[in-house]
């Protein structure tokens, strides 16, 4: 494919994930993207708008093959591709496939619909743009992820590890979601890495789905446990006549407090005893599961990690892109949803981020309750332009308030009270223009 010559302002976002089987038809952003979409429609700069792969989940939809996807998402997100329609007459749209959306290169149709709607879809796994005597380098990022990487490109029935998973657990999250107490499951798509899964579903069962009068019984044990292993430690140590000092100095201060007191030491000494009874379960149970996956590990079960290195992959085909194009001095990507920045050898790994939630793990800081997951948005758009003191790299940032006091329970909001996230976007960062060379005239 051959590379724009003609000095633009790049507008860049990535990693929307459009669509998919019931709950995940929901697109919480909207509002935000046709707001972004329709001040591109207005703007007078010389823009041009690339969505850098995932715009649609297309793995997530498994009720319908090929071409028909595009059409459910049309009569879907009717005010979405109206919007894509009068933006596109401003400003071009290109848009590259991801591996959610590998699809977009499998059919010619999709080119063909698209257009329709002044979108350009490239069915490239990159493109190259030139800025001022510099270049850029776009792609989704996926092709350098092993549990996502299409070995097979263009073949629509490609299916990687990730194509399982979502499939298999994403599609069904969507299906199963508003049968919660709250409609939570379909926000499995923002759960990264996702090794924080099963923790994520075992915070959701406690704080959403348990039964309450579970949940609050369970509570003081869960709190205390820390002080109910060294209550225990103590206690040991005053049966071996070692040292009573702890044990007779609380039971005394305790005392004071006549029924009140009483009962207070009946409940630590109920909750050391629940206490020693799940360390002593735990204990066996750690060691089979140190074991078992020691045997999963030598019969070779998993060939990779279930995620991938989400900065050396990129760091390193950032590194070969620039020294076999001198002339590129920027890798944009996205994929792993980290919005970020990083200086390699002289040019910039740039990482747009993705529009979908982020949840942030906060681990209790007392006792054995589940961490909390803090849900926010981040909604960035990367813009690249050419200055006076080279070409510069920043991000905005699409106003939307964090949902947590809708989506979190009271009790996870009193967890992490001071605790909240604030998340941010990388800083402006600049490479300066030292060098005019030729810039390759295709894309694989």
């Amino acid at each position: 494919m051959a590379t724009e010559t003609d000095d633009r302002v790049y507008y860049v976002i990535s990693d929307l994930h459009i669509g998919g089987d019931e709950q995940l038809e929901e697109v919480e952003f909207l509002d935000e993207l046709l707001e972004f979409l329709e001040r591109l429609e207005g703007t007078d700069e010389n823009a041009e708008l690339i969505i850098n792969g995932d715009a649609f989940g297309l793995w997530e939809f498994t009720t319908v093959e090929g071409i028909e996807k595009f059409e459910v998402l049309e009569r879907t997100y009717p005010r979405l591709f109206e919007q894509l329609r009068a933006t596109g007459e401003n400003v071009p749209i290109t848009l590259l496939p991801g591996n959610h959306d590998h699809e977009l290169a499998a059919y010619d149709q999709y080119v063909e619909r698209f257009a329709e709607y002044n979108v350009e879809l490239v069915q490239d796994k990159w493109l190259s743009r030139e800025i001022g005597d510099q270049a850029i380098h776009f792609e989704h990022g996926h092709q350098h992820d092993a549990n996502n990487r299409i070995e097979d490109w263009g073949n629509p029935h490609a299916t990687p590890l990730g194509y399982y998973y979502n499939t298999l657990v994403t599609s069904r999250a969507g299906q199963l979601s508003d049968r919660g107490r709250y409609n939570w499951m379909k926000d499995v798509q923002a759960v990264t890495p996702t090794e924080r899964m099963p923790v994520w579903l075992i915070s959701k069962y406690f704080y959403r789905e348990m039964n309450p009068l579970l949940r609050y019984s369970m509570f003081p044990f869960l709190l205390l446990f820390n002080i109910s292993i060294l209550l225990a430690l103590f206690a040991g140590l005053d049966l071996a006549g070692i040292w009573s000092m702890p044990v007779d100095r609380t039971e005394a201060f305790l005392g004071q407090f006549g029924a009140a007191g009483t009962a207070a030491w009946f409940f630590l000494a109920l909750n050391v005893t629940v206490g020693g009874l799940l360390t002593l379960v735990g204990i066996p149970l750690y060691f089979i599961r140190r074991d078992l996956r020691k045997t999963i590990d030598r019969f070779g079960v998993f060939e990779t990690d279930l995620t991938v290195d989400p900065q050396l992959p990129y760091e390193n085909a950032a590194r070969e892109i620039f020294s076999e194009q001198p002339a590129t001095t920027i890798f944009c990507y996205g994929h792993t949803h980290r919005p970020g920045v990083r200086e390699v050898d002289g040019g910039l790994l740039v990482n747009t981020g993705t529009w979908l939630k982020r949840l942030h793990r906060r681990d209790g800081i007392i006792g054995l309750l589940p961490p909390v997951f803090y849900p926010s948005y981040q909604l960035p758009a990367v813009r690249i332009a050419e200055e006076p003191e080279g070409v510069v790299v920043e991000y905005e940032r699409m106003a939307k308030p964090s949902p947590a006091s809708e989506e979190l329970t009271r009790t996870e909001r009193f967890f992490t009270v001071g605790r909240e996230p604030e998340p941010d976007l990388p800083d402006r960062h600049v490479v300066e223009s030292e060098q005019t060379v030729p810039i390759p005239e295709t894309a694989e």
